[in-house]
């Protein structure tokens, strides 16, 4: 009896286009780190120790579990030093060692290594690590208190912070400019706007990452924005301030399109990346925590595998 279900592919050799896992895991963290250079010369000395310690526990944590599951050693392909370097662009520069330490272990332990590695991961292992700790650890997590000792230039009112309690007549004297600039407090990396933009347009140049999700998860972000501002322009901020402000940028860029928690096709990133941006504002806006990104995109990863069944029908087919 014949095997229905065998798979049949044409035979070797096959074509190799050149790129690897590797090459994606390095392209990223070059990306970014316009973003984070700018937060070390913002923050200093703090800033630094935040994103050495990330990165290198994220890697040991790594290679103690695949040591410890006796799998292949994969620290090289640079998967968990790219997981510490945004899990540490997300935390204020005066972060506890104990903090880093704990969310680098659930981030690469519990985020990618329990459910086999790369590409098994049903959440982006960085901001499952970081929503965690938001939970359990939120005080640390309020940027205008942690941050509060450093002398940054401006007023260290927390942009999303005061509109979510005082108002956006609160925020007023933040341009979209300065916002780009980084004229604003927050994670280490998730400030400079400009260097994100530029990090993510090289990585969607260079075919590391599809434009389909940043575009319409920005575009996302902005309409809803835009209608809550409509509705009451004196309870909540315009469509720009919340581009580019919080963690908008880095979400939309480095967090959003994660391979295995993100759709493979063009509807269903689409509606991936516009739901993911309503959900930041209906956070922001309504919900309890002053920036939605962490949680809308986790909230999308868990949608992920439903939308990615989404398929137009085909021109001509009957059923």
């Amino acid at each position: 009896m014949s095997d229905s279900k065998k798979f049949i592919v044409s035979h070797a050799p096959f074509w190799h286009n050149g790129s690897s896992v590797s090459e994606r895991h390095f392209n990223m963290i070059a990306a970014a780190l316009p973003a984070v250079l700018f937060g070390l010369t913002q923050y200093g000395g703090p800033a630094l120790a935040v994103i050495a310690f990330s990165v290198s526990t994220a890697m040991i944590w790594e290679m103690l579990l695949s040591a410890a599951m006796k799998r292949p050693q994969t620290v090289t392909d640079g998967s968990a030093a790219l997981i510490g370097l945004l899990f540490a662009m997300l935390l204020p520069a005066s972060s506890p060692w104990w903090l880093v330490l704990t969310g680098t272990f659930v981030s690469v332990v519990v985020g990618k290594m329990i459910f086999g590695g790369i590409g098994g991961n049903p959440f982006h292992p960085a901001l499952l690590g970081y929503g965690i700790l938001l939970v359990s650890w939120g005080d640390y997590f309020d940027f205008n208190e942690a941050l509060r000792n450093y002398d940054l230039g401006f007023d260290m009112l927390y942009p999303l912070w005061s509109v979510k309690f005082f108002g956006p007549d609160a925020v007023a004297h933040f341009s979209a400019w300065d916002l780009l600039a980084g004229q604003q407090i927050g994670g280490i990396g998730a400030t400079f706007g400009i260097g994100l933009i530029a990090g993510g347009l090289y990585l969607i140049a260079r075919g590391f990452v599809r434009w389909e999700i940043p575009a319409s998860f920005l575009a996302g972000v902005f309409v809803t924005a835009f209608i809550f501002h409509a509705a009451a322009p004196d309870r909540y901020a315009g469509p720009l301030f919340h581009l580019f402000t919080g963690y908008t940028l880095l979400g939309a860029f480095f967090l959003a399109p994660e391979d295995s928690s993100s759709p493979v096709n063009f509807i269903p990133m689409l509606i991936y990346g516009a739901g993911a941006g309503m959900l930041t504002m209906l956070i922001r806006n309504i919900g309890v925590y002053v920036d939605g990104v962490v949680f809308a995109v986790i909230l999308m990863n868990i949608a992920n595998p439903l939308i990615d069944k989404i398929r137009p029908k085909a021109i001509g087919k009957v059923a």
